[in-house]
């Protein structure tokens, strides 16, 4: 058999075997077919009624409005196989569907005309899936607190909004702003995203009891898993942050058990609030608030109602390894950094998920800079090192709903460490970051994008940096021996990476950093005399491998 002939082969089997990996459902939530990109989603009135009893959804329904991008007599919205669509109205009729998976395929009688602006009210009711491992493998959560209470939350990144809500459930398209109505059996308070608009009480007939009735509006652009629900017995307090001119209310959700704990342990937010204003600019959702709520699972950064869940302790469950020994709440700033990273910004497609969860993963080294220091900062980040696997790229597949490998968060966040390295300008790097945040405040952006605005403004081209952190599994490895001849040392030195990496790095022979420049072939530089023992790779500033041949 012909060398190109085996070649081909093995190409087309390699092609086969990776599309085997993905299916049909996956393709129909992850991939923009005409049928999604059609139409604008503009604003969700999504009304739940919670049955916690029955552990179910009852006569529930979302009006989605939007605008005609293209002409279309058929759309795709979404909600999970298991949840049952009852009907769907429209100007003043029922609209046929059909269902594939969780896709559900919606025919107009009519053609809708581009910049027409439209709506369908989609009612539907049912047993959502239960949370196995929230917020990771999430879903509803139906908990009772340790009085008997019942305590419920939601959590669906990764699953989507569509395993409890109808939806277009695509990161690409964000309503501009959202209602959420909710309605549970009294006495339990109903807290979502946004802000409080209305608490009332009423008889209803289906849960044979009084119910709360509380609807939360939230006037910014949202993301779909950023959607949330808590119901529990809840008290509330609040404080105001000042900045500048303006005062942002803080509001506090906590179980009635643990509202003195909550009072004291929460005084660590303002000033992370003041640390992440000063690196990223105005907190985003400043006229919905701030808000922190306490979940039976450990957190979530959903917008303008962060879910806490980590029992009023330092670090990650009482554990402070986690964050190199120190001692503030990990939840709290990891899931608050992510009104920026995440919630403000957001990303097309989830394999880009990177700028989600690298840049906040990053954002608590900033904190740890701002609160403890530049020594600490080197300590903290540096000990981010031994959670990294290097299993996988960190840029998952397109079009699939998949993200790419764990390592998007802390390796992410060593890959921005050592970019403020290589740019050298910290007054630069900090424009930078903030430029970041603000450009693309309340858009959704490709990942490639953010690399985009770094080469432009930096004045350097950071692609092939970005490819070997982001596109690769391994991190570079630097190679580098000693040749000796009298008392003078020549260092020899390369890069094992991916093609045309050149990274320059910086040394040090006992007295002062110096930048060498390696590529993938051998270099050498006279380094003089000098005590080998005190030679050093500045690692510390860099995420790489370093091997001494």
């Amino acid at each position: 058999m012909k060398k190109n002939t085996i070649l081909l082969l093995l190409f087309s089997c390699t092609f086969i075997l990776q599309a085997q990996e993905f299916s049909r459902k996956d393709s129909l939530r992850g991939n923009l077919t005409e049928i999604r990109t059609c139409y604008d989603v503009t604003f969700y009135d999504l009304f739940v009624m919670v049955d916690e009893k029955e552990l179910f959804l009852d006569r529930s329904y979302n009006i989605i409005h939007f605008n005609v991008v293209s002409d279309f007599n058929k759309i795709q919205i979404d909600l999970a196989l298991n949840m049952e669509v009852m009907r769907i109205e429209f100007e003043n009729g029922e609209l046929n569907f059909g269902r594939e998976f969780d896709a559900v395929f919606v025919d107009f009688p009519r053609m809708l005309k581009k910049g027409e602006q439209a709506s369908i009210k989609v009612w539907y009711a049912g047993y959502p899936r239960e949370a196995v491992n929230p917020p990771w493998d999430g879903g509803f959560s139906w908990k009772h607190d340790k009085n008997g209470n019942p305590w419920i939350g939601v959590s669906c990144q990764g699953l989507g909004a569509s395993v409890w809500w109808p939806c277009k459930d695509h990161q690409s398209d964000e309503p501009d702003s959202m209602r959420i109505t909710c309605m549970a059996r009294s006495p339990l308070k109903i807290i979502a995203n946004g802000d409080l608009r209305s608490d009332t009480s009423v008889w209803n007939q289906y849960l044979n009891s009084w119910v709360n009735v509380r609807e939360w509006f939230v006037s910014y652009p949202i993301n779909n898993y950023n959607v949330t629900l808590n119901i529990g017995n809840y008290v509330n307090f609040s404080e105001a942050y000042i900045s500048g001119n303006d005062t942002l209310k803080m509001d506090y959700y906590v179980l009635h058990d643990n509202l003195e704990k909550a009072k004291s342990h929460f005084q660590q937010v303002k000033p992370m609030m003041e640390c992440f204003e000063n690196y990223f600019g105005t907190y985003p959702f400043w006229n919905d608030g701030y808000a922190l709520v306490e979940t039976s699972y450990l957190g979530m950064e959903h917008q303008s109602a962060i879910a806490y869940g980590n029992d009023f302790l330092p670090g990650y469950h009482g554990n402070t390894s986690h964050i190199d020994g120190l001692e503030f709440d990990f939840i709290i700033v990891h899931e608050s950094g992510h009104e920026w990273w995440g919630n403000s910004i957001t990303t097309n497609d989830i394999a880009d998920m990177w700028v989600h969860e690298g840049f906040c993963t990053y954002a608590e080294v900033l904190y740890v800079e701002c609160m403890y220091g530049y020594d600490a900062m080197l300590s903290y980040v540096n000990n981010q090192k031994r959670s990294v696997r290097n299993d996988k790229p960190v840029i998952g597949p397109y079009h699939v709903n998949k993200g790419g490998s764990s390592d998007m968060y802390f390796k992410g966040s060593l890959m921005l460490h050592t970019l403020r390295s290589l740019i050298e300008d910290d007054k630069l790097w900090f424009e930078i970051i903030k430029g970041i945040a603000n450009e693309f405040k309340y858009q959704t952006i490709d990942g490639q994008v953010i690399i985009n605005y770094i080469n432009e403004e930096s004045g350097k081209d950071f692609t092939d940096f970005f490819n070997q952190y982001l596109k690769n599994k391994e991190i570079p490895e630097f190679q580098y021996k000693f040749q000796q001849e009298g008392r003078n040392i020549t260092l020899l030195y390369r890069w094992e990476a991916i093609t045309n990496f050149d990274m320059p790095i910086l040394i040090n022979t006992g007295r002062k950093d110096f930048w060498v420049y390696p590529n993938e072939q051998w270099k050498e530089i006279d380094l003089g005399s000098f005590d080998k023992h005190e030679f050093r790779i500045r690692d510390d500033l860099f995420f790489i491998d370093v091997k001494k041949q």
